[in-house]
């Protein structure tokens, strides 16, 4: 069983991380969202910073491990926050299991990569890295990040981004990033979705958050002036977009 960590009370509400450590990466958030929700903070298949097993992750394997995670806290239908690569696993499970998703919030996400030719060269020369630890995680902080951000971030506090990206454990997820086609899902989709998208966004242009948002019938589309790492560039404004759209009423 895939382990998670819950906080708050109320209606669920899971924040799905993407390519890295796993749940810890929206630990400076949730509590802007326990006055209203139970946060469940799932670790998802390839973010333990241990060597790789082996085996391929999938995103069947994926999207099955986050919706075993929303029946075992009896939280379905849940709203489902996904960021990168959790924003992938976030929409196949709308698509594939209808019932567990009540709302829907893809971030900084995208539809395929291996057609893409820009993602394609940034995730493999990524991947290439991973037994560079120094030079992995400078080149994560200079795509996951937009200039201005890290112009104005002190010697230190440079540092400590760049050491924010371990590169244990993270082969078995750019693999997988480089094989996704979700494209054929996204007409499947009927839970009221939000996609954001991040304008500076130099990992995942911002062009794949809005080709997302013509995918999905009725879907609702925002953007924020932010490098990939939203959370951290644009805090207040991402917390606002959320709060307010899970606010709205929903037909159940």
């Amino acid at each position: 069983m895939t382990t998670y960590r819950t906080h708050g009370n109320g209606s669920g509400l899971v924040l799905v991380h993407g390519a890295g450590p796993g749940s810890v990466t929206w630990d400076a958030l949730v509590d802007r969202f326990t006055d209203r929700h139970t946060v469940i903070l799932p670790d998802l298949s390839g973010s333990d910073p241990v060597p790789d097993p082996g085996e391929d992750l999938t995103l069947e394997g994926l999207t099955n491990e986050l919706a075993a995670v929303v029946e075992d806290r009896d939280a379905g239908p849940a709203d489902i926050v996904g960021h990168s690569l959790g924003a992938v696993v976030a929409l196949s499970l709308a698509a594939t299991r209808p019932e567990l998703v009540r709302r829907l919030i893809p971030v900084a996400g995208f539809a395929h990569a291996a057609q893409d030719a820009y993602v394609r060269t940034v995730m493999r020369i990524w991947r290439d890295l991973v037994d560079d630890a120094e030079t992995f995680s400078r080149f994560a902080m200079l795509v996951a990040f937009s200039g201005p951000y890290l112009n104005g971030l002190s010697p230190a506090a440079l540092e400590d981004v760049a050491g924010a990206f371990p590169p244990a454990g993270r082969a078995r997820q750019l693999d997988l990033v480089l094989r996704l086609d979700l494209r054929p899902l996204l007409p499947l989709i009927q839970a009221p979705t939000l996609v954001i998208g991040c304008a500076a966004d130099a990992l995942v242009p911002v062009h794949h958050a809005r080709e997302i948002h013509a995918g999905i019938p009725g879907s609702s589309y925002a953007e924020l002036d932010s490098g990939h790492v939203m959370r951290a560039e644009r805090p207040e404004e991402f917390v606002t977009l959320v709060r307010d759209f899970l606010g709205e009423p929903v037909d159940l």
